[in-house]
């Protein structure tokens, strides 16, 4: 892969990236006003969404798809959505103040037998923050906006998520306005490369989203370099081997990086946190089939599962549901806001991430700046992230895992001490990761 592809040199004048118009794709964003909480994609959206809308309006725009197909919006609407929605999922507030979150700590602190149903701690719709954001919603359903002719010349059109990208009525304005450079955040190829582990749909258009990336895009955005080696070997087979691919290392939300101490309640209580949606590329079944074994231990630890449900995961929900055995010791927590799992962090005996696949694997970069010890699975992705930091253990090694969680609720664990002294504590903030990017837009 060629380094001067991939390294965006820095500008004499780093302000002129502040001049060149950006128009946002903000068409998503506005379909996550009733979701329970953000997943990794929502959070490099909606920041980078902040960052490009509130520039001054020479130099921001926003485009979102109506009714008549992709049109440009009023980018204070968009604004006004994501601190709608960022409210419903009290991304800036307090942990306590989440109603899951408290039922978490509640159910650490209790012993003994659960009850009849499984420990699951999901999100209670605030009723007022759903109407708010729901009138939002409703106030772009009539939103025509205006034509894609009238988008600024030699703007930049950015794309995220990938919404809509696979559709090609969708991607066809960008033929009719070639002085707009298209640039898109790839967050990975994991449906072309691994599609087992996903819906068939989503592993048939994965591969129609990237190749209209090869085909339109004037760059391309991404978090490891380990992805964007895979993505350039792509690009190749599809013709666009120059594609210009942008390395910008995804930053952890202010909230990891600032001390936090876990509930009194939990008195000591030795626990865990597996952080991510509930499908089989996650691989909780190795963490469940572990705890079955701890269970029998005289003191097991429990294991909190941050994460909604997803898709091809009957055999973990089975466990979930029916196991009088991981009851009284696994704990769901669907909805969790961000100060939530900050503060379970901190009282976490380690964040267990047995994933089998990841494009980058926030949570990682998310714990080790918050001080927690991880153990995660040894894949190229984590290994880019974590570095020496982590202690890595086969995705397959059942065994490995099982023994992992015994040293590291041992109290005083040599294995976890040598975790913690290994954690240097250094990762990508914010400003490096939007300068990054506006370096990288400017000069295309």
């Amino acid at each position: 892969m060629s380094s001067r592809q991939d390294e965006v040199p820095t500008l004499t004048q780093p302000s002129e990236a502040t001049r060149r118009p950006v128009i946002y794709d903000v068409t998503r964003i506005v379909t996550r006003a009733l979701n329970a909480a953000p997943n990794g994609i929502d959070r490099v959206d909606f920041a980078l969404a902040r960052h490009f809308l509130a520039r001054d309006n020479s130099a921001r725009g926003a485009l979102i798809c109506t009714a008549i197909g992709p049109r440009l919006a009023d980018p204070d609407l968009a604004l006004e959505t994501i601190e709608g929605v960022e409210t419903l999922w009290r991304e800036d507030g307090d942990a306590e103040a989440d109603d899951v979150y408290r039922r978490v700590v509640e159910a650490l602190g209790s012993k003994g037998f659960s009850g009849a149903s499984p420990t699951r701690a999901r999100k209670t719709p605030n009723l007022l923050y759903l109407e708010r954001n729901w009138r939002a919603m409703r106030r772009w359903a009539p939103h025509l906006g205006r034509p894609l002719r009238q988008a600024p010349a030699d703007a930049i059109y950015f794309n995220v998520t990938q919404f809509l990208v696979d559709r090609s009525w969708y991607m066809r304005w960008l033929a009719t306005r070639p002085d707009v450079k298209p640039v898109f955040f790839v967050h990975d190829l994991l449906p072309i490369e691994a599609p087992e582990f996903f819906r068939a749909r989503e592993a048939l258009l994965h591969p129609r989203r990237v190749s209209n990336i090869c085909r339109y895009g004037a760059g391309a955005v991404v978090g490891s370099q380990a992805l964007a080696r895979r993505l350039r070997q792509y690009a190749t087979e599809k013709g666009r081997p120059e594609l210009p691919i942008c390395v910008a290392r995804l930053p952890v939300s202010p909230s990891f990086l600032s001390p936090a101490e876990p509930p009194e309640a939990f008195g000591g209580v030795n626990y865990f946190v597996v952080c991510g949606t509930i499908e089989p590329r996650k691989n909780h079944l190795t963490l469940l089939n572990a705890w079955r074994a701890l269970a029998r231990d005289p003191a097991p630890p429990k294991l909190v599962i941050v994460g909604k449900r997803g898709w091809l995961n009957d055999a973990v929900v089975e466990m979930l549901e029916r196991s009088v055995v991981l009851r009284p010791h696994v704990i769901e927590a669907g909805g969790l806001s961000t100060p939530g799992l900050r503060r379970l962090l901190a009282g976490a005996r380690a964040l267990l991430m047995p994933s089998f696949a990841e494009g980058f694997g926030l949570p990682v970069a998310e714990a080790l700046a918050a001080g927690t010890p991880v153990v995660a699975s040894d894949i190229e992705a984590f290994r880019e992230v974590g570095g020496d930091a982590i202690d890595y253990i086969d995705p397959l090694d059942g065994l490995g895992w099982l023994q992992a969680v015994r040293d590291y609720a041992t109290p005083n664990s040599p294995r976890r001490r040598a975790a913690l002294e290994r954690n240097t504590g250094t990762v990508a903030g914010a400003e490096e990761f939007f300068a990054k990017i506006d370096e990288f837009i400017v000069r295309l």
